[in-house]
C-alpha cells in the first residue's frame, strides 16, 4: 500500500514517528510525507521551521514549496508535487488539513487530472458548528463530495461532518500518538534547581499558548485563591503568547507574582523534562464564540494532546481539566480530577511529608493512567491509523 500524506504537522520531526512506525507495520506499506518547506507554527514554537528531507527504508519526508506559511486552511504546494505524486503513484491519498482546505483540494484535483485513481481521505479536528459562505462552501461540498473515507480527531468532529452532509465512511482517532521512551518519569533535579524549584514545592503546570481560550485567567483566579495554603506551590508556565503581560499583571494584583515561572519556547524533544516537574498538569480550555477564522467563528478543545503528553508525570494520577466544558476525548469520563484528595481548594498531599513525586530520586512507577491514553502511543497509533484508514475507504492492507 502506497500511503502519500500532506500536512505542516510533520514539519516536525517528532511527530514524524507515528508514520515511521507506520511504514514498519508491513513490508508492503509505503509512506511519503509531503510537507511546507517553511512554516511559522507559532504557540509555543516562534521560529519559522524549515524541515530537511528525510528517508528511512520506507519512510519518506518530502519539503515542497508551499504557499501560505501559517494558516492551516490556505496552504498549498507548489508545482512540484506533482512530480511527487507522479513518482511516488499512491494508493492512498491522506490530508490532514480539514474538510475545507485548499491543500485537500489541491490534491483530489491533481489525483485526478494525472489518472491517479488513489483514495482521498482527510483528517480533521473542527468539533463547533459553522456555517459557509460561497466561494469557501463550494469547496467543502467539492472536498466531500470527492472522499473516501474521514477521520475525525474527536467524536464531536466526526458528527459535525455529518452535519455537513457527509455521509461517507469516518473513523475517529488522535492525529499523533506520543513516543513513551521520551514522555516518561525521568527526575529533573538540575532542571529544578535551574527554575528556582524547591524539593518541599507542589509545581502546577500548563503546556500551551497563552491565549484567551485556553482558560488562562481561570487558572489564575483559582491558584489566586490558594495563596494561603500551608503547601508551598509553584506555577510553571511553558509557551507564549499574546496575554502573558496580562497574566503577570493579573498576578500581581492577586499576590502571586514569586510563584510563577515563565519559560518560552524550547524544542519539542525539551518538554518531557519540563513536564516531569509538574505534579499536576492542568488544562483548563474554554469554549469561546469571541474567536474567528476565515471560515468558522468560535473554538472548542479539539483533543489536549498535551494530556497524552502528560501521561508520563511522575505523579501520573493527577489531570487537571475546567469543568463546564466539553470532555476532551484524551482522558475520557468526566475528567476534572484524577487523584485523591484533589478538588476545590485543596492541593493533593504527598504521602507522609514525602516530597512531590517529580523531584525524588530514583525510578518512578507511573499509575493510574486513563485508559485513552494508553491507546495514544505512537505503536497503538500506528497500528489504527492503517486499519482505520483502511476501513473507511473499504480498502484491506
Amino acid at each position: 500500500m502506497r500511503i502519500l500524506v500532506a500536512s505542516h504537522t510533520y514539519i516536525v520531526d517528532l511527530n514524524c514517528e507515528k508514520l515511521r512506525a507506520l511504514a514498519q507495520l508491513s513490508p508492503d506499506v509505503e509512506v511519503t510525507v509531503v510537507v511546507p518547506r517553511r512554516w511559522r507554527p507559532g504557540g509555543v514554537q516562534n521560529r519559522i521551521i524549515e524541515p530537511p528531507a528525510l528517508e528511512d527504508g520506507a519512510f519518506r519526508r518530502v519539503p515542497v514549496a508551499n504557499f501560505s506559511q501559517n494558516n492551516q486552511g490556505a496552504l498549498t504546494f507548489g508545482a512540484e508535487l506533482i512530480g511527487w505524486l507522479r513518482r511516488v503513484r499512491p494508493q492512498i491519498i491522506h490530508v490532514e488539513q480539514g474538510a475545507k482546505g485548499l491543500a485537500y483540494t489541491q490534491m483530489i484535483t491533481l489525483n485526478g487530472l494525472l489518472g491517479l485513481g488513489a483514495k482521498n481521505v482527510f483528517f480533521t479536528w473542527w468539533n463547533l458548528p459553522y456555517d459557509l459562505k460561497f466561494p469557501v462552501s463550494w469547496l467543502e461540498a467539492y472536498n466531500l463530495h470527492f472522499t473516501h473515507g474521514a477521520i475525525a480527531g474527536n467524536q464531536d468532529g466526526a458528527d459535525i461532518l455529518r452535519q455537513r452532509g457527509y455521509g461517507g465512511p469516518i473513523r475517529v482517532m488522535p492525529q499523533l500518538g506520543i513516543d513513551e521512551g521520551l514522555f516518561r518519569p525521568q527526575p529533573q533535579p538540575q532542571l529544578a534547581q535551574k527554575l528556582g524549584i524547591r524539593p518541599q514545592e507542589f509545581v502546577v503546570g500548563f503546556v500551551g499558548r497563552f491565549v484567551a481560550e485556553k482558560g488562562l485567567f481561570t487558572l489564575g483566579e483559582a491558584l489566586a485563591s490558594l495563596r494561603s495554603h500551608p503547601r508551598p506551590w509553584k506555577w510553571l508556565l511553558l509557551g507564549r503568547g499574546e496575554l502573558k503581560q496580562p497574566l503577570m499583571d493579573q498576578a500581581e494584583a492577586a499576590g502571586i507574582c514569586d510563584r510563577m515561572i515563565w519559560v518560552e519556547s524550547v524544542p519539542h524533544d525539551e518538554v518531557p523534562n519540563y513536564i516531569n516537574l509538574m505534579d499536576t498538569l492542568v488544562l483548563p480550555s474554554e469554549t469561546t464564540h469571541g474567536f474567528k477564522t476565515m471560515t468558522s467563528v468560535g473554538w472548542k478543545e479539539q483533543f489536549g494532546h498535551v494530556l497524552i503528553r502528560g501521561h508520563g508525570l511522575p505523579s501520573a494520577d493527577h489531570w487537571l481539566r475546567l469543568r463546564g466544558n466539553s470532555p476532551c476525548d484524551s482522558i475520557g469520563g468526566d475528567g476534572v480530577c484524577r487523584g485523591p484528595g484533589c478538588g476545590p481548594g485543596r492541593l493533593p498531599a504527598p504521602a507522609d511529608g514525602a516530597a512531590p513525586a517529580s523531584r525524588r530520586p530514583g525510578p518512578t512507577r507511573l499509575r493510574s493512567r486513563p485508559e485513552s491514553l494508553h491507546q495514544s502511543g505512537l505503536g497503538p497509533a500506528a497500528v489504527g491509523l492503517l486499519p482505520g484508514t483502511a476501513a473507511v475507504i473499504g480498502h484491506r492492507p
